[in-house]
């Protein structure tokens, strides 16, 4: 039997522990309620424990391969690092290159430096982070330390990263390609805002006196940013951009500043004329126009061309003015001068091919300089054509004139017995040749041309050949002469044509060349005509008054009476007939006419005068007197003194062609009819 101390610990150690367990029950309880409570959060975990485990899994490898992974994934986080940090950059300049250049072109230009320099960072460096992290992937894939869908992913990522940095154009998002086309826009507002072109002061026709109008130079402060701007673009590859624009705007400037000379004309076609002689005006201001083009407008352009793109060239600003030449105008210029060498050959336009060729020749330094490069290619071939044209075309129509000349003879002479406008033409034609106009062009066009064909042109050439034409004109003033089936008009027509090449030739070089001899020949044979002329014709006038007989009827009237009338009568009839023959009949030049006419006044007149003065009064009382007495003093003498009076000018001389006539059948040496009618 146990003692009462030994129970009564057992029954305290029971009531204790029962206590527990029953404490330990209501925790449990408690804590089986918490844990109902929790039992979502639990699913969830248990749901994301393998995707959490998977990445976490590197991690669990064992410890030394990660520290063998450490070093490798700190050399590639590095240069990865640096180039997230650029990025962030470039992504801060955006508001500064969307703004406009014009507010602050130096601040913008500096920025875009900023965005070239972060590109060409990212360019060389992107390619270089990506090779790490790939090299990275690859360690992991190799040494198992993580699994393959992690592995999968990131060669994902670093595929899309190598695709990206291979697309250059995408690493800025296309902030530089607007910055490059703001910086496009700010040259071409630059230059349209300083390409102003001037007016023409005034019309006058003399541009070579008037004060040099072109476009305005640029500042120098628009030139600096024009370059600098440039700079930028062409550090781009939009150089070619940038030239186009260029040549464009100031292009259009000078076109607006040929505007005022009225350049149509440039546009005619060989189908719009009939011949040179129809838009003679339009060679002359051609000649001007070019001048004033060449020698201001692209002369302007060529050093403005200079300065703006000297730092990039010869070749680049030489191609750039060669452009703005053609697009201004320069090649329609010449194309006017071909347009005059296609039309029809006559005399005149030998004169006009002659005008042009000195035209080109005054500008030839100007040409070789301005349009000599490579560049102006097309300009050069075009004016070498041109030139050629010329001097072939002004060659063949001299080297043919004596032929042509000699062809005339064929045509019957003028009835009215004047000059023949061949041999008006001809003499003041020829005289024009070896004038100061247009002996010395015409001598080295001749010269140039024999070249070209081997052969040798002497130095007297030109003027041996011009002398030959003038005696063509005399052979054919001969035969024109005895053309004539009445000797009378033969005589008339050989007193105006021997005094027309003595008039229009004396004192001339052709005259200096013929001699004084020559001339004074031709003076002679025109006396000689006009004294056989007057005998022949208006000489014999005063013998139907004859005083035979009158006086042996002077105590008789009636019988007075009546040999006067009849001596009247005859008179009136000769007279009539005369002046009926000769009234069309025409002495051009004006000093010949009036001595002519008052030698005849002189060898009629007085007679008539006393034979009315004596035997008037017989048959002024008679009541049929006006059948005899036809014409006073007064009257007979103003008939005679208007004679041989020239009509309305016909043209066809280089005098006094009306600009709006054509050159028509009278100046054409090739015509077979009317040269000399």
């Amino acid at each position: 039997m146990a003692e009462p101390a030994t129970v009564d610990r057992g029954i305290q150690s029971l009531l204790a522990a029962s206590n527990h367990l029953k404490s330990s029950l209501e925790k449990s309880k408690a804590i089986g309620v918490a844990l109902e409570r929790t039992s979502p959060r639990f699913d969830e975990i248990e749901q994301r424990l393998p995707s959490l485990e998977a990445a976490v899994r590197p991690i669990r490898a064992d410890r030394e391969a990660l520290v063998a992974v450490g070093g490798h994934i700190n050399r590639a986080v590095g240069p990865a690092a640096a180039v997230l940090k650029v990025f962030d950059a470039v992504h801060g300049l955006e508001k500064s290159l969307l703004s406009d250049p014009k507010n602050d072109l130096s601040g913008y230009l500096a920025v875009l430096k900023r965005l070239e320099e972060a590109l060409r960072f990212l360019g060389e460096n992107c390619g270089l982070a990506i090779q790490w992290l790939e090299d990275i992937v690859e360690y992991l894939e190799d040494h198992s330390v993580a699994d393959e869908k992690y592995l999968s992913n990131l060669k994902k990522s670093l595929r899309g990263l190598r695709e990206f940095q291979q697309e250059k154009a995408r690493l800025d998002g296309g902030l530089r390609d607007a910055a490059l086309d703001k910086l496009e826009n700010e040259f071409r507002r630059l230059l349209k805002d300083n390409s102003v072109p001037l007016p023409m002061a005034s019309p006058s026709p003399s541009l070579g006196e008037q004060a040099c109008i072109a476009p305005s130079q640029l500042p120098v402060t628009v030139i600096h940013k024009l370059q600098a701007v440039l700079g930028r673009l062409r550090a781009n590859n939009r150089l070619e951009k940038c030239v186009s624009i260029y040549v464009e705007v100031r292009s259009s400037n000078v076109r607006a500043s040929l505007q005022a000379l009225d350049l149509d004309y440039l546009d005619i076609s060989v189908t719009e004329f009939n011949d040179v002689q129809s838009i003679e005006g339009y060679i002359s201001q051609w000649g001007n126009h070019l001048e004033f083009a060449v020698k201001h407008l692209f002369e302007a352009e060529f050093k403005l061309c200079n300065d703006v793109f000297e730092r990039f060239g010869s070749n680049v600003w030489m191609d750039c003015f060669s452009k703005i030449a053609a697009q201004a105008g320069m090649l329609a210029f010449l194309q006017f001068g071909k347009t005059v060498t296609d039309s029809k050959k006559d005399p005149i336009k030998l004169l006009k091919l002659l005008d042009i060729f000195t035209s080109l020749n005054k500008l030839r330094g100007d040409f070789n300089r301005l349009f000599g490069g490579a560049a102006c290619a097309e300009i050069q071939s075009f004016t070498r054509d041109l030139i050629k044209k010329l001097i072939d075309g002004a060659a063949e129509i001299f080297w043919e004139l004596l032929v042509q000349v000699e062809i005339q003879k064929q045509i019957p002479p003028p009835s009215d017995g004047g000059v023949p406008r061949l041999v008006s033409f001809v003499t003041d034609y020829c005289n024009k040749l070896v004038g100061d106009k247009y002996k010395s062009t015409l001598t080295q066009v001749l010269l140039i041309h024999k070249s070209w064909r081997s052969e040798r042109f002497q130095e007297n050439q030109l003027t041996v050949e011009i002398l030959r034409i003038i005696k063509m004109i005399e052979q054919n003033m001969d035969s024109w002469m005895k053309a004539y089936p009445d000797q009378t008009l033969a005589h008339f027509f050989g007193m105006n044509n021997h005094y027309h090449l003595y008039k229009s030739l004396k004192g001339t070089r052709i005259g200096d060349q013929l001699g004084d001899s020559w001339l004074k020949e031709h003076d002679q044979y025109k006396e000689y005509y006009a004294t056989v002329f007057l005998r022949d014709t208006w000489g014999k006038l005063p013998s139907h008054l004859s005083r035979e007989g009158l006086i042996l009827f002077s105590g008789g009237h009636a019988t007075a009476r009546d040999l006067v009338k009849k001596r009247l009568k005859s008179f009136n009839d000769a007279f009539d007939e005369i002046y009926k023959k000769q009234s069309t009949w025409v002495v051009p030049e004006k000093d010949l006419r009036e001595r002519v006419c008052q030698q005849i006044v002189q060898a009629v007149v007085p007679v008539y005068r006393s034979y009315m003065q004596n035997y008037g009064p017989l048959v002024e009382k008679d009541a049929s007197s006006s059948k005899y007495v036809r014409y006073t003093v007064v009257a007979l003498e103003k008939i005679l003194s208007s004679l041989y009076i020239p009509r309305p000018m016909r043209y066809g001389s280089f005098k006094g062609t009306p600009p709006s006539e054509k050159l028509r059948n009278d100046v054409d040496l090739r015509r077979t009819t009317s040269a000399v009618v």
